[in-house]
């Protein structure tokens, strides 16, 4: 039998406490400020309940063991005072929401928007992103994805090593900050994805072992045991985290999840978590009546994790493509060590501009295997792409933005390639201004042994990499304050610009401009030696038809893209002098070549 985990509370402050320890012996339950802890009862499947009266909110609680451990609640809340103290007792259901007519964006119509709580403002709290919603409205953003914000130690992290799945970063506003954000973004017409991580926990603060056997033996992490999704035991552990996701969606009205590593969730059961995860989301959308998106992080470049359930797959909406980012970073920033090794060329790119693999059966040198599997047949918005985001940004020994790595004109091409690709494209915090302060790594880990194995392990990340300097001190604040937007692009005229930019594509691929690129099938004409890329939308000569060119070269080229007496309007030109290019192209295009300047891309329509 499964139960419902952690504090749930009545209007008559009424409250039940479960959780799930099939190993102690003995469970009682700490409130603050009792004088004498509460036995719990227990039934054959490792659960431990109680019901008490006189509960409020703000309740504070813990779990002894066998009298003899002190633990937080694994499903706690809140955890007001981090994560070796206190649980506190939430109301869920009593929040004020005012979405009650919102209704989900459909994904091939999001501009996603990846940001970091913590360092996307000055205050780094849900109420200070709050006030920078207009900004993203105005670029043309319509989802914004958020780091993790499951409760960390201290109040510095990615959120990646959250080990409370339930608890809102309390640092950040904990349940009632979140609910704020998501409320006005949805009066503002503005979908919100959680990043979530279901495939390890963070190191310290991390009790679930005190409680059963929340991990195996049976598999490794790059982050030590995995969490037992197959062995004995799994059903329980497999519903904690289901209800942690169904929480999420239903209580916080988060629109979708993204869901971290999905490589690392090892699961050899006849219904993988993932298939059940989606499963379980499809029996909420009968309830809310509002699509919920699960959208995966994989290095797999396998389809089944998107495909339907009647082809073997798993039914997640999308997932992130890293061989679209790997592929114009390569030829943006020639960088080729590490697992970059395996990019590089136009055609590279060209490929993930058709079908978002370019691993797709084909071996690769850097894993010494073959990658992948054919992407055909899938639809284009089952891809999210980008040109940076935190992984990219920040596992850069030194944090550097794509801003620090090219030429104005380059991150104007990388920006014009993602835009108009047939992917859901997805934004890095302070990308669209160009940034130039880092994304750095950084935590704030109460353990000293446990800081000096970070310190330790961060240096090692990098022996693929050629990269000179020294590794920035992740425990050190001034690491953390480095890595916060500025927002002063107002004052920097070529920021502004950029800005503009940003704008202007948004807008057109909103309105549709570049949908042939999406709807019919993709030509290219590849020329190597001069880092040239020719793409066109499929069709007959007497349909309409798009054509873009992208020069990653240092030289001005003249490319032929009509053919006689075809006549081809410009879209777009990152080069025109109105982004603070060289000069403008051509607006109309008959009987004569293209002119492409240097780092540039310029987009006709027939």
């Amino acid at each position: 039998m499964i139960r419902r985990v952690g504090a749930k509370i009545s209007a008559d402050n009424t409250c039940d406490f479960i959780v799930w320890a099939p190993f102690p012996e003995k469970v009682q339950l700490e409130i603050q400020g009792w004088k004498r802890a509460v036995d719990m009862n227990s039934d054959q499947y490792g659960y431990w309940f109680a019901t008490l009266e006189n509960i409020t909110p703000g309740t504070r609680y813990k779990f002894i063991l066998d009298g003899q451990l002190r633990r937080p609640d694994p499903a706690s809340r809140c955890q007001p005072c981090g994560v070796h103290e206190w649980s506190e007792v939430v109301a869920s259901h009593d929040f004020g929401w005012n979405d009650s007519e919102w209704q989900n964006i459909a994904l091939s119509e999001m501009i996603i928007y990846e940001l970091h709580i913590g360092t996307f403002t000055a205050e780094g709290t849900f109420t200070a992103a709050i006030d920078k919603l207009d900004h993203l409205l105005a670029l043309g953003v319509n989802t914004i994805e958020i780091m993790p914000i499951s409760q960390f130690p201290g109040s510095r992290n990615w959120g990646y090593d959250g080990v409370y799945p339930y608890a809102a970063q309390y640092s950040y506003g904990g349940p009632e900050g979140l609910k704020s954000l998501v409320d006005v973004c949805h009066q503002k017409g503005i979908a919100v994805i959680l990043d979530v991580v279901y495939n390890h926990m963070g190191p310290e603060g991390n009790y679930l072992s005190d409680f059963g056997p929340f991990f195996t033996d049976k598999y490794t992490t790059p982050w030590g045991k995995a969490i037992n999704f197959d062995d004995p035991y799994s059903d329980h552990v497999r519903s904690f985290f289901l209800q942690n996701a169904l929480m999420w969606l239903d209580e916080f009205h988060i629109d979708g999840l993204r869901l971290d590593a999905i490589h690392a969730i090892l699961d050899n059961s006849a219904r993988h978590f993932l298939k059940e995860l989606r499963q379980n989301v499809d029996e909420l959308q009968l309830k809310t009546l509002r699509r919920h998106y699960l959208i995966a992080e994989s290095d797999m470049n396998d389809v089944k994790i998107i495909q339907p359930y009647n082809n073997g797959g798993y039914n997640l909406d999308a997932q992130w493509v890293d061989d679209f980012h790997h592929a114009v970073h390569t030829l943006a920033t020639g960088e080729n060590d590490g697992y970059y090794s395996d990019y590089g060329s136009v055609a590279d790119l060209a490929k993930a501009f058709r079908q978002a693999f370019v691993y797709d059966g084909a071996f690769s040198l850097f894993r010494k295997r073959t990658i992948g599997n054919s992407p055909a047949g899938q639809r284009s918005e089952q891809f999210v792409a980008c040109i940076q985001n935190h992984d990219q940004v920040g596992n850069r020994m030194l944090g550097e933005r794509l801003s620090q790595l090219v030429s104005f004109e380059m991150q104007k091409l990388a920006a014009g390639v993602m835009l108009i690709a047939p992917f859901v494209p997805m934004l890095f915090m302070g990308e669209e201004y160009g940034e130039d302060h880092p994304f750095l790594y950084f935590v704030s880990h109460g353990d000293p042994n446990l800081v000096a194995a970070v310190r330790k392990g961060r240096k090692r990340e990098f022996r693929y990499f050629k990269w000179k300097g020294s590794v920035p001190d992740p425990q050190a604040e001034e690491t953390y304050n480095q890595s916060k937007l500025q927002w002063n692009y107002h004052e920097n005229e070529r920021q502004t610009r950029l800005l503009n930019y940003y704008r202007q594509l948004i807008n057109l691929r909103k309105n549709g401009a570049f949908g042939l690129f999406k709807n019919t099938g993709i030509k290219t004409d590849i020329d190597e030696k001069n880092k040239l890329l020719v793409i066109y939308s499929g069709g007959s000569k007497d349909q309409k038809q798009l054509g873009a060119v992208l020069n990653f070269s240092k030289k001005k080229h003249r490319v032929k893209l009509a053919k006689r007496d075809q006549q081809w309007c410009k879209i777009m030109a990152s080069s025109d002098q109105c982004w603070a290019g060289p000069a403008d192209a051509k607006e109309i295009i008959k009987n004569e070549d293209v002119m492409v300047y240097p780092e540039s891309f310029v987009l006709y329509k027939k």
